[in-house]
């Protein structure tokens, strides 16, 4: 490890972390942050799931896609078709085999049998205005499709994997409330978490 605390491409054992949390936790802009901070490989669920939507003919890297009739209407696809959710899981199984990666994903916390494991929480109204600011749409509005949008996602994973989504908190090795921290400070304490623990750990 290089002396800024940071991984270098000869750490013996590799690094596996897995970051989830319900819509609007900030989950995906941290994964970015710690990846980039600390040198390891990137990958994320949703923009796999994007990828495929976007092989269906779907516009899927617009702003607020997954919020959008087109994201919903893909939405329903994944509910009839399970193999959507499938591809992308062994995919990111795939990739934590490698190592040195960071995972933004639903489904990793419960299938790796390695890694750390980070769930990010946040009360609903909290979330909802974040996706409201971020999409720039209602805070009516964000409040709707974000109930609609979980409840079914929830019955996807449910069906498929047996666990419940935001509701099973077994797997994790850490679950940090965001509700009181703004995104810079979570960034911190995720910093600790890795400088302290994950990569401690690692070297020993």
């Amino acid at each position: 490890m290089s002396r800024n605390g940071r991984m270098t491409p000869t750490d013996e054992k590799k690094i596996v972390i897995c970051i989830s949390g319900m819509a609007g936790t900030g989950k995906s802009t941290l994964a970015k942050k710690l990846a980039q901070k600390y040198k390891l490989k990137y990958y994320s669920g949703g923009d796999a799931l994007r990828e495929l939507a976007k092989e269906e003919g779907c516009n899927s890297f617009t702003r607020g896609w997954w919020e959008s009739p087109e994201g919903l209407s893909f939405l329903k696809k994944r509910e009839s078709n399970t193999q959507f959710d499938k591809i992308v899981d062994d995919k990111l199984l795939k990739y934590a085999e490698q190592g040195n990666v960071i995972l933004d994903s639903w489904a990793m916390p419960w299938l790796l049998q390695t890694g750390f494991k980070i769930w990010l929480a946040a009360s609903e109204e909290k979330r909802a205005r974040r996706i409201a600011k971020r999409d720039g749409i209602s805070l009516e509005k964000a409040m709707q499709v974000l109930r609609e949008k979980e409840a079914r996602t929830k019955a996807i994973y449910e069906k498929l994997y047996g666990f419940r989504l935001g509701e099973d908190f077994e797997p994790f090795h850490l679950i940090l409330d965001t509700d009181n921290l703004d995104a810079n400070e979570v960034f911190q304490v995720l910093c600790m978490v890795m400088d302290n623990i994950i990569l401690k750990n690692a070297n020993m």
